[in-house]
């Protein structure tokens, strides 16, 4: 027989389990739900890389994230304590009652259950609950993806990839400085209407001029942009997909070859790597922490760039040591700050690729600056049109500087948005059927062409772009998996189709795991052939 101790701890343990257990499923439905409700388009892959990349995550973003969370487990363990009680007055008078459905007897026994079929009970819907946020998210696709090598057409890298390091790039005699903006989660859908955007108001006035007065590579006969693949879907990988021609994927083995070693993609050959071997000093001014997604690796491991984030502006004395606002500081700061670098980086003798970041698009809602016009009802429209202004301004000041003559600038979107009620702002009839595209517009180009409308292209066909934007010659007009849009060359994604290269792109591939992402010199990529396609893409510049 049991001792009344053993039994008290017996029951306590049990209790410890049914609390563990519930919390435990709350988090988890709670946590898929606030993902759901606030996240568009997220992929297993990139919520694995966040959670193992975490470090520089905006407080704004966690804070909210755990109130969501917290309230409602709060919330749902009132309503429980408050169904115990009741059960347990009832209790004390019956030990059962009827219930009556349909003039059907049904008898409700309220003897209570054993401590051991409660905590069964609770690890159930635990492992319930977890098999249905898995579900939802694709995780059992994920893990059960098999590798490409064993397709009909095997693996899909090792017959696609064009290694950039294999490729004949020359730059040109004069070098043409690179000034590359990279807007968060920028949209040609924030155009007008009568662009091929998504608002019959303009919400971002200036860059929907600057798309329509100089080159914007777009899916339609008006302003469009580039369909965002398989795997360039956050910040980060947005990044390293338009600079690199690749997207970002894990280890199929679960591993974490992002961190901790400084290096990042090391079979990669990128934009950076490019500029970096011909003589370009490569600049990274973010507002926020580099350290957040392996951005400082990235750019560090590829192209040597010096960073400037939120981190170097305190230790510089640019902003308080206890300045902290949504990710980092605002994005007036940044453009502010990055005047002041141009002017002395200008006078350098080599020839600059200064890249931006800015965030105050980022959702949840964006972010509003002081002074800034607030003519839409939704905040976050309100967040690109004041950007809009910022970006103006800063391309207006680069226009009247000296070294304007000799420096491109491109603008693009890092991703489509995440703003998960992003359709719903949409003022067009066909708001499902919209096809959202990422924005692009490159000024003072070195080279132009023809063929700038109604094509099917993605970030990944940005990176050899922007290198023939400054004036480079690429052999064969492919690097990564992407290709020259000044050159006549079809796009992956115009051979393949959206579908099927998405379907492609997430499956394991033994080529990505080890040539790129563990840099394994003996794989060779001696199957592809640059020109594989002979097929021009027909001229169409409306």
């Amino acid at each position: 027989m049991l001792k009344l101790k053993d039994l008290l701890r017996k029951i306590k343990i049990s209790k410890i389990l049914i609390f563990l257990f519930l919390t435990l499923t709350l988090i988890c439905l709670f946590l898929y739900n606030y993902i759901n409700e606030n996240f568009y388009n997220v992929t297993i892959e990139q919520l694995l890389f966040s959670v193992q990349m975490s470090e520089g995550t905006s407080n704004s973003v966690v804070i909210e994230g755990a109130k969501y969370i917290i309230a409602r487990i709060i919330a749902v363990y009132l309503v429980l304590f408050v169904i115990c009680f009741i059960i347990k007055k009832i209790r004390k008078k019956h030990t059962s009652f009827n219930l009556y459905i349909r003039n059907k007897k049904i008898r409700i026994s309220l003897v209570p259950f054993s401590n051991f079929f409660k905590v069964l009970a609770c690890f159930v819907i635990l492992l319930s609950s977890v098999y249905y946020c898995a579900s939802e998210f694709e995780v059992f696709a994920y893990f059960g993806t098999n590798t490409t090598d064993d397709s009909k057409d095997g693996d899909f890298f090792e017959n696609n990839y064009i290694d950039p390091k294999k490729v004949k790039i020359t730059a040109p005699e004069k070098k043409q400085n690179l000034i590359y903006i990279y807007v968060e989660s920028l949209e040609s859908s924030m155009v007008t209407e009568k662009n091929n955007g998504a608002f019959k108001k303009k919400v971002i006035p200036n860059l929907e001029k600057i798309a329509k007065d100089n080159i914007n590579f777009s899916n339609n006969d008006k302003i469009g942009g580039a369909y965002m693949p398989y795997g360039n879907s956050w910040t980060i990988a947005g990044m390293v997909g338009s600079t690199s021609g690749i997207p970002l994927k894990l280890s199929s083995v679960g591993g974490n070859e992002y961190s901790g070693y400084g290096e990042f993609l090391p079979g990669a050959y990128t934009l950076g790597d490019v500029l970096n071997k011909n003589g370009y000093n490569n600049y990274l001014f973010i507002g926020s922490d580099a350290e957040f997604g392996g951005r400082k690796d990235y750019f560090t491991y590829h192209g040597d760039y010096n960073i400037y984030d939120y981190n170097y502006a305190i230790n510089q004395g640019r902003i308080d040591e206890d300045y902290y606002v949504w990710w980092g500081y605002e994005d007036r700061k940044l453009f502010d700050f990055a005047k002041d670098t141009l002017k002395d980086i200008s006078k350098e003798n080599e020839p600059f690729n200064f890249t931006l970041l800015t965030t105050d698009t980022h959702f949840t809602d964006g972010y509003i600056e002081e002074g800034c016009e607030t003519p839409f009802d939704e905040q976050y429209l309100n967040a690109y049109h004041c950007s809009d202004e910022l970006i103006n301004k800063f391309i207006n000041w680069i226009k009247k500087q000296d070294f304007y003559e000799n420096t491109t600038i491109v603008i693009t979107g890092d991703h489509l948005t995440m703003q998960s009620n992003m359709h719903q702002m949409f003022d067009i009839s066909n708001k499902e059927d919209y096809e959202r595209t990422i924005y692009n517009a490159i000024i003072n180009s070195k080279t132009t062409t023809e063929t700038t409308k109604n094509r099917i292209f993605t970030t990944y066909d940005f990176y050899p772009t922007v290198l023939a934007s400054l004036g480079f010659k690429i052999e064969g007009d492919r690097l990564g998996l992407g290709t020259n849009l000044f050159s006549t060359m079809p796009t992956i994604a115009e051979e393949l189709g959206m579908d099927k290269l998405d379907k492609e792109l997430k499956q394991n591939s033994t080529y990505y795991e080890d040539y790129l992402l563990n840099n394994l010199e003996d794989k060779s990529n001696a199957k592809v052939e640059a020109s594989a396609s002979n097929s021009p893409v027909p001229s169409n510049n409306s």
